[in-house]
């Protein structure tokens, strides 16, 4: 297992050797005496940890902070002074210069393996997380690389299913997941030919028994993970192709059977498709989306959340705008 690297930034031997003592056997350890110093280890060593003195040398702790996190190539290293400076006025000019925590000497060895243990453990939840929307952007963008919409088509439409998500009466932490699941609503077109998916004309009944494949696609690929996120883009991938009436696909599912979440993605990635503009069609006036879902609904849409859905249309209006620079340089 690889140690995580910490950089230990103090001007007096017996201060390194004490946290050397107190650290070495859990973490790997790099050391400096001056800021100068230390902001070569940032650049070299990539710590995920700095303990940081306040009386260097060459500058101050307080100064010498913010230049470390902003060296740091990842932008995700920690600071966390330790010195003998006590008292509220110096642990406020430290967390102000951006440090995470604020240690007073003499140290205590389970408390600064506590601490520190604990800093650590947030940099990897970070870094996961990070990691994590990487992917999910990853793949949202690889469902739509061989069509003809553009990479801001899947953000705009998750954007409208969180809001609608939210007013349909979901908390706020399932209509952010929701809005990451949209994302990857059509994963399963990576699945689909090129010619199909590119095709400047109608697609043939042949042509559309192939397509039609695309939502299974996107489920076998999304349900491998067990994480609730992808467990919720599996189901909308699956079913956002159904319709209220069920006369949609793969499986026919009406009304209620249809998951509310792909429901939801249903009316997004419809209003979205018809206001936006594409080689092969204008996009349509807002008036003629609104008539267009009301007439959908009951066949095409859920009534309800269609109803909802129309009532939002300053908020989904609002949206469009915030992404009209992205979609026309796309």
């Amino acid at each position: 297992m690889t140690l995580q690297t910490i950089l230990v930034v103090d001007d007096e031997p017996t201060n390194l050797s004490l946290l050397r003592s107190i650290l070495a056997d859990s973490y790997y350890l790099v050391f400096a005496s001056n800021g100068k110093e230390a902001l070569a280890a940032v650049v070299k060593h990539q710590p995920a940890l700095v303990l940081l003195d306040v009386g260097l040398p060459d500058i101050e702790g307080y100064a010498l902070c913010p230049q470390l996190r902003q060296a740091d190539p990842t932008q995700a290293l920690q600071v966390i002074f330790i010195t003998a400076y006590g008292g509220t006025e110096q642990e406020s000019a430290g967390f102000e210069a951006g440090a995470v925590d604020y240690i007073v000497k003499p140290v205590s060895a389970p408390i600064v393996r506590a601490r520190v243990a604990a800093h650590l453990s947030l940099v990897r939840a970070t870094t996961l997380e990070r990691s994590y929307c990487d992917a999910i952007q990853m793949l949202g963008h690889a469902g739509h690389y061989n069509d003809t919409d553009t990479g801001a088509h899947i953000w705009r439409m998750a954007a409208y299913s969180a809001i609608l998500a939210r007013a349909a009466g979901w908390d706020p932490g399932r209509c952010a997941q929701l809005k990451l699941a949209a994302a990857m609503h059509d994963t399963g077109k990576l699945g689909i030919p090129q010619a199909i998916l590119r095709k400047p004309a109608a697609l043939d009944e042949a042509e559309w028994a192939v397509m039609r494949t695309h939502p299974k696609i996107g489920y076998d690929i999304l349900s491998r993970s067990d994480a609730p996120v992808f467990r919720l883009a599996a189901e909308v991938s699956l079913r956002h192709h159904e319709k209220w009436d069920g006369s949609g696909y793969p499986d026919g599912l009406r009304g209620d059977a249809i998951p509310l979440s792909a429901r939801i993605v249903a009316l997004a990635d419809v209003f979205d498709a018809l206001s936006m503009s594409r080689p092969y069609k204008p996009s349509w006036p807002v008036n003629d989306i609104v008539t267009h879902l009301k007439a959908g609904a009951g066949r095409h849409f859920d009534p309800w959340l269609t109803e909802l859905f129309i009532g939002l249309m300053p908020q989904l209006l609002a949206i469009k705008a915030q992404f009209h620079d992205i979609d026309t340089t796309s």
